[in-house]
């Protein structure tokens, strides 16, 4: 995959864009989540990036290439196929480190702070399951 592809999967677009995006990353975020969590070696940001995504303070572009990168994470048919496993993961891993890149600084503690509390919550659930 090149940067042009990367570019883009990357694009904002425009506010109806970005909302249809929002509704797909909100409603298939959590159950890919917890498919990917053990090839994701980072996946404290992923969610903290989710949540920057969500908050209406966060800037338009921003908001775009995160839900942008979410879109691309959270989709079953990418360039390499999920469900090969750990090779599976390695271009959504390439894509969120780039739009990681891209928005450096948006993501801030609150974020960082409602990923913790959710992925706490996510583990006692797994607890109880």
């Amino acid at each position: 995959m090149d940067d042009i592809k990367y570019g883009e999967i990357l694009m904002p677009g425009d506010e109806e864009a970005q909302e249809r995006q929002e509704k797909t990353v909100r409603s298939k975020f959590w159950p890919t989540l917890r498919k990917a969590a053990r090839y994701i070696p980072f996946s404290r940001d992923v969610v903290a990036a989710f949540y920057c995504a969500l908050d209406p303070q966060t800037p338009t572009r921003v908001r775009g290439i995160l839900l942008a990168a979410l879109g691309y994470f959270v989709m079953p048919i990418d360039i390499i196929p999920d469900f090969f496993a750990v090779i599976g993961y390695s271009d959504d891993v390439a894509v969120l480190t780039l739009a990681f890149g891209m928005v450096k600084g948006h993501i801030r503690q609150e974020h960082y702070d409602a990923a913790d509390r959710a992925l706490a919550n996510e583990h006692e659930a797994a607890k109880t399951a």
